[in-house]
C-alpha cells in the first residue's frame, strides 16, 4: 500500500479489536485493512467490525480483509466491504475505492 502512494498506519500484529476502533476514531482513515495469517485469528476480524459498529464508526470506513482462509464469502458474512487474495489485488481494490470518493 505504501509503495502505491497510500498513507499507512501499521498497528502491527496481534492487534485487539478495540485498538482498531481507537485508531479509526483518532486517524479517521478511508480504509481499514486487516490480515489474518493464522486461522485462529480470523474470528477477530468479525469482532473488530462489530466493535466498529458499536462505536458508530463502521459507516465512515471501508474494510478490506485478506490472509489465510479469507475469501469473498467470509468477507460478506462478517460485513467487510471486500477481500483480497494478495497484496496486488488489495491495492487495486483500494485504488478503485479512493478514485470513486
Amino acid at each position: 500500500m505504501k509503495a502505491s502512494g497510500f498513507e499507512v498506519i501499521d498497528l502491527g500484529f496481534d492487534v485487539a479489536p478495540q485498538k482498531f476502533v481507537e485508531e479509526t476514531q483518532n486517524s479517521k482513515p478511508n480504509i481499514l485493512g486487516m490480515s489474518a495469517l493464522l486461522t485462529t485469528t480470523v474470528v477477530n476480524m468479525d469482532t473488530t467490525i462489530r466493535e466498529l459498529e458499536k462505536a458508530k464508526m463502521r459507516e465512515q470506513v471501508r474494510v478490506i480483509i485478506g490472509g489465510a482462509r479469507i475469501d469473498e464469502e467470509y468477507a460478506r458474512k462478517i460485513g467487510a466491504d471486500a477481500s483480497a487474495k494478495d497484496a496486488v489485488e488489495g491495492v487495486a481494490i483500494c485504488k478503485k475505492w479512493v478514485s470513486t470518493r
